[in-house]
């Protein structure tokens, strides 16, 4: 059993499908699926249910997923504690990552970060605001970017994004709804929020609740604790055209035929990200990075 086989079998389960690992692990989505067949064959157990809304762990794989993320554990541990006998920076970076976070942000920084520390390996995870407030707290997590800023000493941060969110909407209603600035928040009475569990960023969710009942709109059920609400269950749910979703203008995700973006008319929901880091933290690496992060979120 490889590290790579491992890595591919956590990142599917933490993301709940395969497409959603792939783009996580910056591979393509049969290459993900033979390497977890592979190490299927490999056990002999079948570690996946596989279904047209996601993957489910079987008995077996909820076994296996345990013993693999104490393995990876060991093996960051291993590269942390070895670190200081390379030339350089730290050796390996943790960044933690929220769901649609822009590409357009990410990707300058962690190249301006590898050029100037090539000796830094970045190990980046997806994980709610929530999860990388607790494991920057217990040390486990050396930059986080989150959707709220957090209370209390021990952590320094600054702003990364402020992104104004628009909405999705089936094809259809966003024809009716549409006016020259976009659609009305009040327009959206009668539609779902697909909504985020209110565990994953407390303060966000209650900033937007209160804005869509500031416009008459009641937005319903939270979502179960820990339920991931992936693109493609997502996009399933607009398409059928009893809810709406909110999200940014650059949403990396491809838009089926039946589906639009529109803007907010006066732009009243700013979903905004600031990165995070141990207020005691000396590293250089670190530093650079959240110099990255903040000239970009200055200029934004």
């Amino acid at each position: 059993m490889e590290l790579r086989q491992m890595q591919g079998f956590v990142a599917v389960v933490e993301a709940g499908s395969l497409s959603a690992a792939a783009r996580r692990l910056h591979v393509s989505q049969p290459a993900l699926s033979q390497t977890i067949a592979s190490l299927e064959r490999e056990l002999r157990v079948p570690l996946l249910e596989r279904s047209s809304t996601g993957v489910k762990v079987t008995e077996a794989g909820g076994l296996l997923l345990t013993e693999a993320r104490a393995v990876l554990a060991r093996h960051e541990q291993a590269l942390r504690a070895m670190a200081r006998f390379t030339a350089g920076d730290g050796g390996v970076l943790r960044l933690g990552i929220p769901l649609e976070f822009p590409a357009a942000v990410l990707a300058p920084a962690l190249a301006e970060l590898a050029e100037s520390c090539p000796h830094t390996r970045v190990r980046a995870r997806h994980l709610s605001t929530a999860e990388q407030i607790a494991v920057l707290r217990a040390g486990e997590l050396d930059v986080g970017l989150l959707r709220e800023r957090p209370i209390g000493p021990g952590l320094d941060a600054v702003p990364v994004t402020r992104e104004r969110l628009g909405v999705l909407l089936a094809a259809d209603q966003a024809a009716d709804l549409a006016g020259p600035d976009g659609v009305p928040l009040d327009a959206l009475g009668g539609l779902d929020w697909l909504a985020f569990p209110r565990a994953d960023s407390p303060a966000w969710h209650d900033e937007v609740t209160a804005i869509l009942r500031s416009h008459g709109l009641a937005p319903g059920a939270d979502a179960p604790p820990g339920q991931r609400l992936i693109a493609e269950v997502k996009l399933a749910a607009v398409t059928a055209g009893k809810a709406f979703a909110l999200a940014p203008p650059d949403w990396s995700q491809p838009l089926p035929d039946g589906v639009l973006w529109q803007p907010l008319a006066g732009h009243p929901l700013v979903r905004r990200t600031w990165a995070v880091w141990p207020a005691d933290s000396r590293r250089r690496d670190v530093g650079l990075l959240i110099a990255a992060f903040d000239r970009d979120g200055s200029a934004g």
